[in-house]
Parts: structure tokens; sequence; C-alpha cells
């Protein structure tokens, strides 16, 4: 049994029947028990007081059916004890009441993960729950690890959040220590700075960047901010769901594809904390993880990422010129644009002075953890939300969910409606709206005004994160790429009139393509296009659909082309 001098973290398991803990424990300390320690346990009782009396518990897996109570009671009263602790319930095949129970569980967080019972082979059913339940409990522990940057900067600093939260969306492992710290006077005074000027970078190789560009600091880390080449085949402007997936299978099916992106990969999926109704994914995945994924399976087929901005798009002769931020050009036969949204402004008194210091746009997981033990709300009604709502839980002393309307189901998925519902420190403010921020160099007080009875409160608030809808990103385009009246790019046959006319300037006698714009060969995809549903599947399924109207568009310019393109490395379709 754990004591509280451990030197090992915890790894429990808490079966009913002896002869299942033995082999399960053996299992674990077969494949754990270098790093963990690996108890096993048949009682309910005792277990909880093994919780109690360990100083540190990285997961605790229980079967459900126990003497005294059901698994999942077991892992609700030891997270009690154990916050930090990952959980997992073990199920048995065949057990009649497992899948109501798992669902109902897995629906409000009071499990991580569900393992089964056998779990035989090893390898394929047990190893890979547990290390995804020990890498997530890794992840929120406060322990020394590699940083590829370091950040010097004010806490509650604009651009400190900038780079910390383009870093964190990008997957880059960084550190952030505030300029009045002692950490971060002791890297101000290596890098021979006074700290006049921030943020300051520093990397592994000693070389420092003062109050550095976004594209200065990717070039410091080795990402490509120039094409390679001049001209490739089909460029995707923009890394999120639907840009990733025109990449990857463009470059699969042979076409020499460019992925450019100005920000983070992932768009403004990659900020979600977890997404739980994706295709096959039936725990859940991060949006950073889903992007992070994508972005090297698109890599791997020969997709080419540079991370610049595109600041405009020229068209002529069945070719299509994107110019850089920095005056780089580059030629593509066929373009896709997927530049998604960017978050709607709050037009409110005092915000815009106190982003990144308090105010933010997003869900910004960065800022979770310095927000513990604080007061914290959220304005909107959607799933980026409620999603965002219920990640914040998890660290601030209370949530306030900020809605316009009379309530969530308008807009929001019933099942984080629930999960809402069952967290005790999330309460749902609704016909509310914030008139007004405050605060000296940072958030301190929001005011409140309740539409129903016009009356005002003033609340303490550490955070605001405003999540309340999207303006598309296209102002960049030229006038005569058609949207609608919001900005958004219409395509196929949005662009045809009431009489089934094309555009009075389209030069080709076939009609657009379903996702072709009013400009041949340039297609849209995602967030950004009319009409489009607004979700990361749809978005997936649209980045990939284009890629066979570009083939369909390649070949009407070199009729005698074979359709599709060569696949490099032997790789097979899916």
């Amino acid at each position: 049994m754990a004591a509280g001098g451990a030197r090992k973290p915890l790894i429990l398991a808490v079966v009913g029947d002896a002869s299942v803990e033995q082999r399960l424990v053996a299992d674990l300390v077969r494949r754990f028990g270098g790093d963990y320690e690996v108890v096993g346990e048949t009682s309910a009782d005792t277990a909880l007081e093994t919780v109690a009396e360990s100083s540190e518990v990285a997961v605790v897996i229980a079967s459900q059916r126990l003497a005294g109570m059901t698994g999942i009671e077991f892992l609700g009263r030891a997270h009690a004890a154990a916050p930090a602790a990952r959980r997992g319930l073990l199920i048995a095949y065949g057990d009649p009441g497992r899948n109501d129970a798992v669902i109902e569980a897995m629906t409000f967080a009071r499990i991580d993960q569900w393992l089964w019972q056998p779990w035989e082979p090893a390898e394929e059913l047990l190893y890979p729950c547990v290390s995804a339940l020990l890498a997530a409990w890794a992840r929120g522990r406060d322990v020394p690890r590699f940083e590829a940057v370091r950040i010097v900067g004010e806490q509650w600093s604009a651009r400190s959040h900038e780079l910390r939260d383009l870093l964190q969306r990008n997957g880059v492992p960084h550190g952030f220590y505030a300029a009045d710290s002692r950490e971060g006077r002791e890297l101000l005074g290596s890098a021979r700075r006074d700290g006049s000027r921030l943020p300051l970078t520093v990397f592994p190789d000693g070389r420092v960047l003062v109050d550095p560009s976004n594209a200065e600091v990717a070039s410091a880390l080795g990402v490509r901010t120039r094409p390679e080449e001049s001209s490739c085949e089909l460029a995707v402007v923009g890394a999120g769901p639907a840009g990733l997936a025109a990449a990857l299978y463009g470059a699969s099916e042979g076409l020499s594809t460019v992925l450019l992106e100005a920000e983070a990969l992932g768009g403004q999926a990659g900020t979600s904390t977890m997404i739980r109704n994706y295709l096959g994914f039936p725990r859940g995945i991060s949006g950073e993880e889903l992007a992070r994924l994508a972005s090297e399976q698109a890599t791997l087929f020969g997709a080419s990422f540079v991370y610049s901005r595109v600041v405009d798009l020229r068209s002529g002769g069945g070719a299509h010129e994107l110019v850089l931020s920095d005056g780089t050009t580059i030629t593509a036969r066929a373009v896709v644009l997927a530049t998604g949204v960017t978050y709607r402004r709050l037009d409110v008194p005092g915000t815009d002075r106190l982003i990144g210091a308090g105010v933010f746009y997003g869900a910004a997981a960065t800022e979770a953890q310095a927000l513990a033990g604080q007061p914290v709300f959220v304005v909107g009604a959607a799933n980026s939300a409620g999603q965002a709502a219920l990640h914040l839980a998890r660290y601030a002393s209370r949530v306030t969910l900020v809605v316009r309307g009379p309530s969530l189901a308008a807009k929001m998925s019933n099942y984080l409606i629930r999960e809402i519902e069952r967290a005790s420190n999330i309460a749902v403010r609704t016909q509310t709206e914030i008139v007004e921020a405050t605060g000296g160099g940072r958030l301190e007080r929001l005011t409140l005004h309740h539409t129903a009875s016009a009356a005002e409160e003033v609340v303490d608030a550490a955070g605001l994160f405003v999540l309340i809808g999207a303006l598309p990103h296209t102002d960049w385009l030229p006038t005569t790429l058609m949207r609608d009246e919001d900005g958004y790019i219409r395509t196929g046959r949005d662009l045809i009139d009431g009489e089934g006319n094309a555009p009075a300037h389209w030069p080709l006698r076939r009609a657009p393509a379903l996702y072709e714009t009013s400009m041949p060969g340039v297609f849209a995809a995602g967030d950004v296009r009319h009409r489009s549903i607004k979700r990361v599947a749809s978005a997936v399924g649209e980045g990939s659909v284009t890629v066979q109207q570009v083939h369909e568009h390649l070949s009407d310019l070199s009729p005698t082309a074979p359709r599709h393109h060569a696949r490099p490395r032997g790789i097979a379709s899916a």
C-alpha cells in the first residue's frame, strides 16, 4: 500500500474480484512499475484510505462493480481527495448496465477514460488507455520540463499573452517568467538586458530576441516563413480543420501543395480544450492535438507549411498569385481559401484596454492555471463558450456564463448544457450583458446589466473570456471575389442568380463547382464559406472535397492530363 512518503506517483487499481485485481496490477507493474508505484485493492474503503495517505496520485482505476458502491461513485470520492488524479473506469464486456453508466459518467466528466475487461492484449486495450491518462495527468503538473522558448514579460501584458497563446496553440513547449520574479530577473541578467523592452524570448542555444514579431519567433524555432519554391499546384490559405484537410488530401494525391498560415494550427477549433462530438474520438480530443496530428499527416504526405500572412490574391492567365506580408509571392494553379473566422469583439468600455490583462478572446487555455482560485466570467452561448467554461471550472473558484438570451438551448449542444448544470462552480446568468470592465493594470471588476429588470450589478472578476461569434477573415481579398453581406465567401450555387446564370464576369462555359468561388480555380472551404455548417467535421469534409474539384479544374486547364496525379512514396489512398 502506498503511504504519504511514497517516492513515486501512485497508480491505484480498485477491483472487487481479487483474481482480476491481481492480474491487472501485474500487467500495470510490467509496463509502468519503473516510474510509478502500482497498488491494488479490492475494498473501496481501504482504497480511499490509500488515496488520502498518498502524497501524489496519478491515476485511479476502478471496476464498476465494487462492494458498497459503484466504481463511478468511488471515483467521485477519490477525485475529492485527489483532484489532480485521472480516473479510469474498468467495465466488463456483456455488463447490461455498462452503456448507460459510462455514457452518463463521461458526459458529466465524472470519469476521464474507460478500460475494457478483459483487457488482453494489454498492448492494445490497456496500456494505451493508461498512457493517455498519465499523459493528461502529467500535463497538469507544475514540474520542470523542456522549454523551447522562455518568455520574460509582464504578467498581464497583452503582447506577453499573445506570445504565450501563439506558442500554446502551435504545440511549442515554453515557459513564462514574470519580469519581477526571481527567475525573470535571472533570465534578464544572463541575457544582459535591463527589462526596459519586453517581452523577451530566450532560446535553448542562447539566442535572445527583444519584443520579437511572431514571424521572428517562428523563424528562430526553425519554421519556414517563406516558400521554398515560387510556384505550386495547390496553395491552401489557412491551417484550420478545412485547410489542413485540403492540404493533406492535395498532397496525398500528388499535388505540390503549400499550406500558408499566419497564426496557429487548428484555427478557431484549435482553441477548443475538448472536442467531444468529432467522429472517431468517443473520449474526446483537444483542438490542439487534432491540429497537431493533422499537420503531421499532411507533412508526411509532402505538404509544405509556411508561416506567413497572405495579404493579396491576384488571378490571370489560369494562375493565381498570392502576395505574402513580406512582399514574397507564390504562384499556384489552384487555391483553397480556408481562412476561417476571427472572434467578434465585445464593444464594451474598458475591454480593449485590458486585452491580455484579464480580458481574452477565445478559450485562452494558457491563462486558465494563472486564474486558479479566482472568479472568472465567460460571455457566449454556443459550444465554444460552454467548453471554455467547463475547462476554466477546473481552476477558477467560480465561473459565470453570461448569456444575452433566455437560455443556452438555442445554440449549445445538449450534452454541454447538462454538463454545465452538473458543475458545482459554474453559474449561468441569462438575459444579462456586460456593460463595463474596470481595473488598474489588469481586470478587477465587471458591471453586469440585467435586461429583464434593467438593474446593474458590479462584480469582482479576475478573467473575462469572450466567445460571442465570429467574423470571416476575408477583408484582404479582391473585390471581384463575391461575398455575402457579412463577408462570407459565396461558392457554387450561391453564385448563380434566380435565372440560373453565373456571375457576369465568370469566364468559363461550365458552372462554378460546389465549393468554387467567383474566381475560377479559387475554392473556399470551412467556416469562411457562405452557408457552411460551423462544425469541425463539416470543415474537414469540405476541405477534402475541394481537392476533387481542384483536380477537375486542373484537368479542364490541361485536358490531356490524368485526373489524379501519382501518389508519393507508395502511400495508398484511404
